[in-house]
């Protein structure tokens, strides 16, 4: 798998934009989309992305997507599987590690994001009132 392709993975992963990479790189968002299609990315790059995205250098090179979860579960009519079940293939400890800590660096993002908007709401529906009570019902 291209180098580029590995970063781009685990920073859709970890729920984060080029935008975002970009400006912790200190880099166009184009300079940096650059960068996710190389095949070959300096030691010294690779270590900044890695910051970036906080990973190692080690496991941006270890990542392949083709090693992700399996999902297998049941389908109508057969007996043999009567749970859901996820099956690891061919991974390491450390890159079922890195996997299990980027779905968890997503869940929180997630959290954050769907906690803002909360926020956001409700300043928003205090707003309505004021409104409502200075103008009357929309």
């Amino acid at each position: 798998m291209i180098t580029g392709h590995k970063i781009r993975s685990i920073r859709e992963l970890k729920n984060l934009t080029q935008d975002h990479i970009a400006d912790r790189l200190q880099i166009s968002q184009s300079a940096y989309s650059k960068l996710e299609k190389e095949s070959n990315i300096s030691d010294e790059k690779l270590q900044q992305i890695a910051e970036a995205l906080e990973v190692k250098p080690e496991d941006i090179m270890a990542f392949d997507s083709q090693k992700y979860f399996n999902n297998v579960g049941n389908v109508e009519g057969d007996n043999s599987n009567s749970y859901n079940e996820s099956i690891v293939i061919g991974m390491t400890t450390e890159e079922t590690e890195l996997i299990k800590k980027l779905y968890e660096d997503k869940i929180t993002l997630l959290e954050k994001l769907l906690s803002k908007s909360e926020i956001d709401v409700q300043r928003l529906e205090k707003i309505i009132q004021k409104f409502e009570s200075k103008y009357g019902e929309l």
